[in-house]
Parts: structure tokens; sequence; C-alpha cells
């Protein structure tokens, strides 16, 4: 495993944040105006959250979070990224938010944090930066309270088998190696204002479902999606209004996978 590889995604991340935060991909100036990040697949998980403890994992500049705040939950957001928690903090203030956030890597949110939440959330492009999943589970574990709910919805792993330009296998579907790029793009609109280095690992479906099970998280729901609320991939067609699906594959590659579970042990 590459030692360094939370400094190095941190800075990736840092990179990441100025330009996300700037982007119509995000539509900040929207948001501060009401609209709500969430999507349907969460927000159909996660239920009804008014006077919840909501502890979100991986939050990025916070938009999530604050849009679960908005709803009515007490929301605590946690990203690896200081230049991405520092807007958050921003976005907070600027949207009349109570939503409050912690710097911190998964793995060290103990030393952090000391309180039991209702749910644990995540989702879109989390895991993948994580190397070890039961240690991931643990946390989730650790942070629930007895019967608390966990819902997670994530890319599926099958998309990150193929090569950017989604033309050739070139990842292996099970965890290996970690994986090392550079790049001078992000999923928005735009260029990084510098190369990022940036180091991530695959997780299979099974490696995920056994590191909850394995931590008493219990599954309640296993779905899979033939379709994306994104347009991140090469050469997407929306085929419903927020249904991006990858134009030359059509419903025929699974996008998204989402899971709920409730916390047994």
């Amino acid at each position: 495993m590459e030692e360094n590889y939370i400094e190095k995604n941190r800075n990736a991340w840092n990179k990441r944040s100025e330009l996300h935060f700037s982007s119509a991909f995000y539509d900040v100036e929207g948001f501060l105006n009401g609209k709500s990040s969430l999507n349907p697949i969460e927000l159909e998980l996660l239920g009804d959250v008014k006077g919840k403890s909501i502890l979100h994992l991986q939050c990025h500049f916070g938009q999530d979070s604050i849009s679960l705040n908005r709803l009515g939950a007490e929301v605590t957001g946690v990203d690896l990224s200081d230049k991405a928690i520092e807007l958050a903090i921003e976005l907070a203030q600027k949207a009349n938010s109570s939503a409050q956030f912690i710097c911190s890597d998964i793995y060290d949110l103990p030393y952090h944090l000391d309180e039991k939440f209702d749910i644990v959330f995540t989702s879109y492009g989390t895991i993948g930066w994580l190397p070890d999943l039961d240690k991931w589970a643990k946390i989730i574990a650790e942070f629930l309270k007895p019967n608390g709910q966990f819902v997670f919805v994530e890319f599926h792993p099958f998309v990150w088998m193929f090569d950017n330009e989604f033309e050739k296998i070139q990842y292996n579907y099970f965890k290996g190696e970690a994986i090392i790029e550079t790049k001078d793009e992000s999923y928005t609109e735009g260029k990084l204002a510098e190369t990022i280095s940036e180091i991530s690992w695959n997780h299979s479906v099974s490696e995920v479902v056994n590191s909850l099970i394995k931590n008493n998280l219990e599954i309640r729901c296993l779905e899979e999606f033939d379709h994306s609320p994104y347009n991140i991939f090469p050469e997407m067609e929306e085929v419903q209004s927020g249904k991006f699906q990858i134009k030359k594959f059509g419903n025929k590659l699974p996008l998204l996978y989402a899971i709920q579970a409730i916390k047994t042990g």
C-alpha cells in the first residue's frame, strides 16, 4: 500500500475543492437559493430525517450535509480535505445552516469525535479513496447508536473496470494494487490549476457487503441502478430527468448501487 496516500489525496482534493466550489456542476448560487443537492435514491433510503442526528462521511464541501440539515437533521460532516472543510464552513454560514464540520481522515475520526448518531451516511465516489474497508465498516459501527441506520450510495465497481474513455476493460473488479493516476482535469467543467496525483482502490460489492456484516451491520436493502444522477462519464445521455446513462451501453451497465444497513450489535 502507498504509505503517503493520505497526503497525496488530501492535496488532490484541496485542488479539486477550489475548482468545484465555483463550478456550474455544483451550482453554489442555486444551492444558496434553496436547491437541494440530494438525489431521490438516497432520500428514499434515508426516510424522514427530521430530529435525527447524522454523521456524513467524506462530505466534500458540505452541500449534502447542509441539505440534510435543511430537512431538520442535526448533521456533522467529515472530510479529509482541509480546503473542502474550510469551504463547507463558509457555505454553512452563508446558508444559515447549523451543520458542523470536522477535517479528518476517516480512520482517525475517533480521535476527533466522541458521539453516537442515528444515521451514518456517505455517497458517490467515497470508498475508492480508502484502502481498508474493514476499518471503514468498524468506524461506521462505532459511531452508530444501537439500531442506528447506515445509508450508502456509490458508483458501481463494474464502472471502475473501464479505461477513462469506456473503450476497454483496464482494471480489476476486485481490490488489487493501488491505482496511481495523474490528472489535470476533474469531473466538473474546467481544468485544475495544476496537475494532481491521486491514489485509489477498487472494491467489489461483496467486499463492501462482507465488511459491513463482519462489523454487526445487518443489510436491509441492496439495490443496483442502470443510471447515474450525474453526467460525469464520457458520452452520457439523459434518458429521464436526472437520470444519465452512457449512450453506447444504454441500460446494460450498472452505474450505481445502494445499501441500507442497521447496527445490530
